[in-house]
Order: structure tokens, then sequence, then C-alpha cells
């Protein structure tokens, strides 16, 4: 059933203007140190003696100021994030301005009925001064956050693009070796062939299918590397050899689709293909912590192919790199006479 018209439009202006998650850590965190940085330059930029009671108190003022406004953005993100165009970041600055009001006349009340004197100047100037500073950084520290959104949409868009070339890159090369298989084991082995025509068409409908969510699991990419290599393993015979470690990795990890299957293709295309005797791929993976680490193995040629082995392995990086962050690693090079891939996935939310 398609999506109502009205739905999907709301749907674009939000992923046209996507704000920060106020209420993740990252943000509040961003909050409470422009806070705390502002206090601290505007207390060491005094002339007179250094005040630690006042600073400390205007420490606490800015770090509950940023928290009320972290909490006020939280609840009434859902409805900034409907507004059409630049406005959610127009309404986001226009609250903050409002709590730091709100928060700058009751510090000066309760100042002024506790006498403690630490709110120099009158209430307008008060007031005046402190909206104006959360004005200025406000904006700087909003247009940070939209400059990061934009370049997390662009990178998005790579790597959806870079999976359209992988899909591209698929068909062909399926396509003209998996039909000479099938045709060649017309005569000689019909089941055979009827069995090729079938994972041809899974792998197919799996590889090249449009997916609504850019993640899918462990498992069906295990299942995309198995149709892969049933195909290859009629194509080379006893040439082919797998070994597979798998038993240990959780099926349902989410897992970027097509991000093992092009390791698996390189393996068998430059480590078993050159080689007149072929040799052995190895599958290996285990849970480490709350991620994964797997590991693609395949014989060295004497002689490498120009074009080196591992094409798209850069494409993989940046993928892994896009969808897990910092804590993921690969890692790619020879070992002992073997070209190995070491992908260390971490678990947790992206």
């Amino acid at each position: 059933m398609r999506e109502p018209t009205s739905r999907r439009a709301a749907r674009g202006r939000i992923e046209q203007s996507p704000l920060p998650d106020f209420c993740q850590l990252p943000a509040l965190f961003a909050l409470l140190v422009v806070g705390a940085l502002t206090v601290t330059v505007m207390w060491l930029a005094r002339d007179d003696p250094r005040d630690w009671s006042a600073y400390s108190v205007g420490m606490l003022f800015a770090t509950l100021l940023g928290m009320v406004a972290a909490v006020t953005l939280c609840a009434l993100r859902p409805w900034l994030q409907r507004l059409p165009g630049h406005l959610p970041y127009v309404g986001v600055w226009l609250l903050i301005l409002l709590v730091v009001l709100a928060g700058s006349i009751a510090a000066h009340w309760f100042d002024g009925a506790l006498q403690m004197h630490l709110v120099r100047g009158s209430l307008p100037v008060f007031v005046r001064d402190n909206v104006l500073i959360a004005a200025l950084l406000g904006a700087a520290m909003l247009r940070y956050f939209y400059v990061l959104a934009q370049w997390q949409a662009r990178l998005a868009a790579v790597t959806r693009a870079q999976v359209g070339a992988l899909q591209a890159r698929i068909r062909p090369h399926f396509l003209f070796n998996s039909m000479n298989t099938v045709a060649a084991l017309i005569r000689v082995d019909p089941d055979a062939a009827e069995r090729t025509v079938e994972d041809l068409s899974e792998l197919f409908r799996a590889a090249l299918g449009q997916h609504d969510s850019a993640d899918g699991t462990l498992g069906e990419e295990l299942a995309l590397v198995e149709r892969y290599l049933a195909i290859e393993q009629l194509r080379l015979g006893e040439r082919l050899r797998v070994r597979r470690e798998l038993d240990e990795l959780p099926r349902d990890f989410p897992l970027p689709r097509l991000l093992l299957q092009p390791l698996v293709e390189n393996a068998v295309r430059h480590g078993i293909q050159p080689l007149r005797e072929g040799g052995e791929v190895s599958l290996r993976g285990w849970r480490d912590g709350n991620g994964v680490r797997i590991e693609i193995a395949n014989p060295l040629p004497a002689t490498p192919p120009a074009a080196g082995n591992g094409h798209g392995l850069d494409s993989v990086r940046q993928r892994v790199a896009y969808r897990y962050g910092p804590l993921a690693k690969v890692q790619a090079g020879a070992q002992d006479e073997r070209f190995v891939v070491l992908l260390q996935l971490p678990g947790g939310p992206a």
C-alpha cells in the first residue's frame, strides 16, 4: 500500500532539516560545554579579583539552563521536526532564548530574595546580557549542528550510491558466468542446472531488491554469500574449497546489505580463480563482546593481478566507518601466504 502523499511530504521535510536528538548525550554534552566555557571566559575576563563563589554559582546557573533547555528541546523535537525548511532550527533557537530569559529572571529574583548579591546590575541589564550571549552562542551551535547534519546526509547518499554500484557490478558477473554454468549442466546434470537457476533467482532477489532499511541482518548476508558460493562451486568444481566456522555468530546482528558478499567474491576471483589447482576460502566468525569479528581468507597467487586483491575494499571500509563509527575496523593484508580480511564490528545502536 502506498504511503499517503501528506505523510511522504512530511517525512521529506524531516529528512531535509534533521535536528540533533537532544534526548541523547552528545547534544546535552554540547549544551553543557558551551555554557561552561562561556561562564569560564567571562570569569577570566574580569579585571577585579577572582571570586570563586561567583564562578561556582555561574557554573551551576549555566548547567541548570543547559539541562532545562535540553529537556525542553527533547520534548518538543517531534513538533519542531514537522516545521518546513529551516524553521526547525529557528524554533530551537527561540526556545533556547526563552529558557535563558525565564532562567535569568528567576535567578535575579532568587539573588535578591536571598540577598546573595552575586548578580550585578539591574534586572533588565542582566536579562539583556544573558539573552544576547545565548542568541550568539545558540546560533553558532545550531550552525554547527546543521553543517554536521548536511555532512551526514551527503555521506549517507554516497553510501547508497556505493551500494547501487555494487549491485550493478553483480548483474553482469553473475549473469554471464552463471548462465554459462547452467548451459553446461543442462544436458549432463539437469537437477544441478535447476538448482543453479533457483539459487541465481534467489541471489538476484536478495541482492538487487528494493529495501526500506539500509540494514539487513548477518543471517541474511550469510545466506546471500552461500548462494554465491553455490554458483561458483558448480563453475569451479573441486578447485573451490570452503571452510566455514560461523556457528558462534549471532544471525540477528544488524549488518549493511552487500557488505560481506563483495569480500567473498574478491576471495574467489583473486585467490581461487587464478590458481590452476584452486584453493581454500575460509570464513570464520565469532562474538566480540556486543559486536562480532569476521575473517575472510584466501590463498595468494604467485603473481597477483594488476588491480590487486580486494577490489571494492575501500568502499567496504567507508560503509563500515559510516555505519559503526570509529570503533569499527577493517584490516586487510597478506598473512602467511594468504590474503586475510578481518572485520571488527561493534554492537549497539547506529
